[in-house]
């Protein structure tokens, strides 16, 4: 069995023993890398950093006392600023921008001799559920089950994908609305976006600034649980980050969830939702209820209004965020024509830079944010935000401990089938996710069996604040009850 394909926990124990070096480990998974173009997964390929990264992580094992991820090959997300490595947040505008620091997340992971194979694939600047925005062109799904190349979800498609494909043993994600449990569902593997704070955004490229929190995308719940840990912290740099102490998550894995509540929003059961989901989801709840959880009905009634309320307040901080974005610093800059000063530099540089989904968001947030619209949108909007975490926050008062729902509305679909007219359709995607980033809490997704046409689907969990250990391990539960063991054929 190619070393590739292991967890993180089992590569952990192995390097330990002395079974296998960090070199081949990582060697085993740049081979699977280089014959795997066609999923689109990796964008800018480490490996001399990957080599000189694993030989360092040899030395530290063999000295001793080496942290749980040293010697551990991983994919990061181009959201995060990695030093002297493109980061380009899949768009034109950062053609050529190699940064001169690391961003918070990746050091935290290289101090834990953690080995970066590359930079993955993403929707550009993070906004997508489909990964068919980026300036690098689509990543694929490695799950196929026709002629169709599928969607690996988005906007962390190429992490989604790299994982499911055993091209590293787990990637860095970004979810603002989603963008993590999305492609986790479409892809049969586990991905958690912790509560917002939890995991520093410094050096992470910003979309919306009060939504964004980074996590990992990995094979289980328990390398979840690892990756968590060594990404978690508190981060002076980021103002938003919270000065907590970062549990053993790992430890939290008891697998006795005994005696908890387990709340099934009925908002959640969606006008024309495909009948595989409802079974699904009823499915999960009897898994909870097995294992000696109470499954209870409770209502989050503003849920309705939480997609219209994130659509106004993500564009506006993204356009407030990407309007350093101009052509005078860095990144991309247009070929100007004699005459042109610098408001025809900025308006050319941003028109060659920016894609069109990037363009869309943020006129939308530049026109909620305008004078006449400010409260009629925005304001509005972050009412409603309000009044959406208060129904978790009743939920939680009246002792309900994890709310389970579904991950996404439907299996992976086919890339170029969404591309339609209308973007809302493509919206849509977001609606089980974007309630959890509105209200900053901790979700999970987490596979739990496949559709009829033979593609993963995913149920979501969503946690308390700062309880991250104790959602891992209903989903711990969740993950054992349901054995989801299936994997993609290999066909690229």
């Amino acid at each position: 069995m190619n070393a590739n394909t292991w967890t993180i926990a089992a590569a952990r124990d192995a390097l330990r023993k002395g079974e296998i070096s960090a070199v081949d480990l990582t060697m085993s998974c740049l081979t699977a890398i280089d014959a795997a173009d066609t999923l689109g997964a990796f964008v800018h390929k480490t490996p001399d950093i990957a080599l000189d990264q694993a030989r360092a992580a040899d030395a530290r094992l063999k000295a001793g006392a080496a942290p749980d991820l040293c010697g551990i090959p991983l994919g990061i997300k181009d959201l995060f600023c990695t030093k002297g490595v493109p980061s380009q947040a899949a768009s034109n505008i950062l053609r050529g921008f190699r940064p001169e620091y690391e961003s918070t997340v990746t050091t935290r992971l290289f101090d834990a001799g953690a080995v970066m194979l590359g930079k993955l694939n993403m929707d550009e600047f993070a906004m997508g559920s489909s990964n068919e925005t980026s300036c690098y062109g689509n990543a694929v799904n490695p799950w196929k089950v026709d002629d169709r190349k599928l969607t690996p979800g988005g906007s962390s498609g190429g992490s989604a994908a790299a994982v499911a494909a055993d091209l590293c043993l787990g990637a860095t994600g970004t979810d603002t609305g989603g963008s993590i449990r999305q492609p986790a569902a479409f892809t049969g593997i586990v991905g958690i976006k912790p509560t917002y704070g939890r995991v520093s955004r410094w050096g992470v490229v910003a979309f919306a600034s009060s939504l964004d929190q980074a996590g990992p995308m990995t094979k289980s719940v328990r390398d979840a649980a690892i990756f968590l840990a060594a990404m978690s912290g508190h981060d002076p740099k980021d103002s938003t980050s919270a000065d907590l102490a970062v549990p053993d998550f790992e430890a939290a894995l008891t697998g006795d969830i005994r005696g908890k509540k387990i709340g099934i929003p009925k908002e959640y059961r969606m006008d024309g939702m495909p009948a595989e989901i409802e079974t699904l989801w009823h499915n999960g709840a009897e898994m909870l209820r097995d294992a000696g959880a109470e499954i209870v009905d409770i209502s989050l009634p503003h849920t309705k209004y939480a997609l219209p309320a994130y659509y106004v307040i993500a564009p506006a901080e993204a356009s407030s965020n990407l309007a350093r974005y101009d052509g005078v610093r860095y990144g991309h800059r247009a070929t100007l024509s004699a005459g042109d000063g610098i408001t025809e530099m900025y308006e050319k540089t941003r028109a060659e830079g920016f894609g069109p989904e990037v363009q869309r968001r943020i006129m939308v947030g530049t026109y909620v944010l305008s004078a006449g619209f400010y409260d009629a949108y925005y304001n509005r909007a972050r009412k409603v935000r309000a009044l959406i975490k208060r129904d978790f926050e009743l939920a939680f008062a009246n002792g309900v401990d994890a709310i389970l729902t579904p991950a996404t509305p439907s299996s992976a679909f086919g890339l170029g089938e969404m591309a339609s007219a209308d973007p809302v359709e493509m919206y849509l995607n977001d609606v089980f996710t974007v309630t959890v980033n509105l209200a900053g809490l901790p979700g999970v997704s987490v596979p739990v069996g496949l559709d009829a046409k033979g593609l993963p689907m995913g149920l979501q969990l969503i946690g308390r604040p700062w309880e991250e250990g104790d959602l891992l391990n209903h989903a711990y539960v969740l993950e054992r009850a349901a054995g989801f063991v299936a994997k993609p054929g290999k066909w690229w």
